[in-house]
Order: C-alpha cells, then sequence, then structure tokens
C-alpha cells in the first residue's frame, strides 16, 4: 500500500509541467518550500484543509500583488509532505508563479495531487529534505526560505534543533507555522507549548518568524498572512491567528 502511494505520488508530480523550461540564470525574489505535515495526527479532513489553505493563500489577490511587487515580480515554489524520518515527498516541484494564471495552475495541480500519511513526526527530516531540495532549486534566488507547518513536536529521527542549524549555516531562512490544535497527539500532550517548541527549536535564519493557527479551521488564514509576509519580506512582527 505504501508503495502504490509513493508512485502514485511521484507520477502526479511529474505530470505537472510548470509553465517555462527554468534556467539557472532565472532570477526570483524568492526561493520557498512549503513543507507540510502529513503524520498520522493529521486526519482526512485536517489534510484537506491544510491543502484548501495552501491553495486559497496562493490565488489570493493581495498575494499576487506582494509577488508582483517583488524585484523581479516572481517567486520559485516547491511543495513538500513529510512525516516520519523515512516519509519525505515532492508534491509539487519547483515552480516559478508570477502571475494569476500561473497562481490558479498550481493550486489546481495541488488539488488533484494524491495524498498519503504515515506514522511519526520528523520536523528534523523535514527540513533536510527541503534544504536539498533548495540546493537543487533552477532558479537564482535573492533569499531561500523553507516554510515548516505542522502540529506536532519532533518524535522521529535527529533533533530538529541539528536541521535548523545545518540549514542557517547556509544562508537558508526557516518560518514556522505551528497548528495548535486542542487534540493532543495520540492522547500524549507535547512536553512543551507548540508554539514555544517552534519558536526554540524550529525557526531560524535571517528575518525568521512563526504564525501560529489556533486549529485547522484557522490554518487557510494563518497560510495567507504568512506567505505575504515571506514573500514581501516584511520585518518581523509578534503575529498570531
Amino acid at each position: 500500500m505504501r508503495r502504490r502511494s509513493l508512485l502514485a505520488a511521484a507520477g502526479a508530480a511529474a505530470a505537472f509541467h510548470p509553465t517555462g523550461r527554468a534556467r539557472a540564470e532565472d532570477p526570483v525574489d524568492v526561493a520557498l518550500v512549503l513543507a507540510v505535515d502529513v503524520s498520522r495526527s493529521v486526519d482526512a479532513d485536517e489534510a484537506r484543509l491544510q491543502r484548501l489553505g495552501y491553495r486559497t493563500a496562493l490565488t489570493d489577490a493581495q498575494l499576487i500583488q506582494a509577488i508582483r511587487g517583488g524585484m523581479t515580480g516572481s517567486i520559485a515554489l516547491a511543495y513538500v509532505e513529510w512525516a516520519g524520518i523515512e516519509y519525505q515527498r515532492l508534491v509539487l516541484p519547483w515552480t516559478r508563479i508570477g502571475t494569476q494564471q500561473a497562481a490558479e495552475a498550481w493550486a489546481t495541480a495541488l488539488d488533484e495531487a494524491p495524498f498519503a500519511s504515515l506514522s511519526w513526526t520528523s520536523i528534523s527530516g523535514a527540513i533536510d529534505f527541503s534544504r536539498r531540495m533548495l540546493d537543487g532549486c533552477p532558479y537564482e534566488a535573492t533569499r531561500k526560505v523553507i516554510d515548516v507547518s505542522g502540529d506536532g513536536v519532533n518524535n522521529s529521527g535527529p533533533p530538529a534543533e541539528e536541521a535548523r542549524d545545518r540549514a542557517v549555516a547556509e544562508g537558508i531562512t526557516i518560518n514556522g507555522l505551528p497548528i495548535l490544535n486542542d487534540r493532543p497527539t495520540f492522547g500524549r500532550r507535547p512536553p512543551i507549548p507548540l508554539d514555544i517548541y517552534f519558536r526554540e527549536s524550529v525557526i531560524g535564519g535571517p528575518g525568521a518568524f512563526m504564525i501560529a493557527a489556533e486549529d485547522f479551521g484557522d490554518f487557510g488564514q494563518a497560510v495567507r498572512r504568512k506567505l505575504i509576509r515571506e514573500i514581501a519580506g516584511l520585518p518581523q512582527q509578534p503575529l498570531r491567528v
């Protein structure tokens, strides 16, 4: 079953063809990896809300305006889903987005991509995988950012702090979107509040920030606010949904 899910996911990523051929010299304002938690603590309805939040945010008129307001008027975007240390997958490959049409095509591709979920939560695995994705980005980016969203602490693989420090050493900024779900993960409360954990152990690098969503119902609004700040490069402020 897991093998079939992985093959289906790979097929979906291969079927999505971003507009235009990427060249190493093509400039973008930011190369952004959206690293999204799909561990078993995220049920089917919550996973749907996460994807809906990203699709809605990417096609929002204010966000498109933020993209167009940059020096190049475009960003590069990759969408990754992750669970335990053994599971990270590229759902949508690097795509240059600078128009409403490109954003709509990206949102449609995400809506149609197969979904899979596995056990455990490896933020360290997600960061390391995203760092490798940024290393292979075909666009020349002024800034490199990993956007980690999730509803639990790292409980698989190396500590999140080690992966964070490796990414920061390469000039990458890691921002966080903790989902403060009132339902404890598998009946166990996290050792510290999730927003504090993200602040202390996940985010890092130049201008790093986090925006917390109270639950999955607030996720879409939090994503929109967060992406606008990331794309526009706005100064750090204490924001919270």
